[in-house]
């Protein structure tokens, strides 16, 4: 049975956090000062979700809605680099289904939502072959990010390049496509599909 999340904090974007991805935000409006404080108290995760419409900056008579399918973002740190204005850096845990949501007196977006399991482990030979080729391009990534900047790269330790979900959001993150695009990588429910779709792309765009 999925887990029933009740009363959880949104934070719309106009981004898509995947499973074990890296999202750095720059807080700064008081809804989400207060939610960020909350949950650094709590020790509780925030749910992030791509914009269906809206801003993300609250701007009146545009109230943000919200894609129903998101991801909770744990916070793995947080900087005050002056009074209002608040540098965090969350990962992304696991997505969940939002079932309602509704706005609070505040601006900031609460909702009930269900968490959606892991994806199922892949054991099939094509797509284990796919596995390490998209493998071997993501590694080569990682290595150029490591060689440019290595203080900032774009994936949290450890690289798990065996590991089809792992590799799979990871490209999914990477890869230049319209950000609905990505939208519908994260929300597939299924690494050997996920694998099959960025497999394919690199494969039209000449990536391996």
């Amino acid at each position: 049975m999925s887990e029933l999340l009740a009363d959880l904090p949104l934070f719309p974007l106009g981004t898509v956090l995947f499973p074990g991805g890296l999202l750095p935000l720059k807080i700064f409006e008081a809804r989400y000062i207060d939610m960020v404080r909350a949950c650094l108290r709590d020790g509780a995760p925030f749910g992030v979700c791509l914009l269906h419409s809206g801003t993300e900056v609250a701007q009146p008579g545009a109230a943000a809605t919200p894609e129903t399918v998101g991801c909770l973002a744990e916070i793995l740190s947080c900087e005050v680099e002056q009074v209002g204005l608040m540098l965090i850096r969350v990962r992304g845990v696991q997505r969940f289904r939002l079932a309602e949501w509704h706005t609070q007196h505040d601006g900031l977006l609460r909702g009930h939502a269900t968490l959606i399991a892991a994806d199922n482990p892949v054991a099939d030979r094509e797509h284990l072959v796919q596995l390490g080729t998209c493998a071997e391009v993501l590694e080569r990534i990682i290595n150029t990010f490591a060689d440019r900047d290595p203080e900032h790269r774009p994936f949290l330790e450890p690289f798990d390049l065996i590991d089809p979900a792992w590799v799979s959001n990871r490209l999914g993150e990477i890869l230049p496509i319209p950000v609905r695009a990505r939208q519908k990588l994260m929300e597939i429910e299924d690494a050997a599909a996920r694998l099959d779709i960025v497999h394919h792309y690199m494969l039209q765009h000449g990536m391996l």
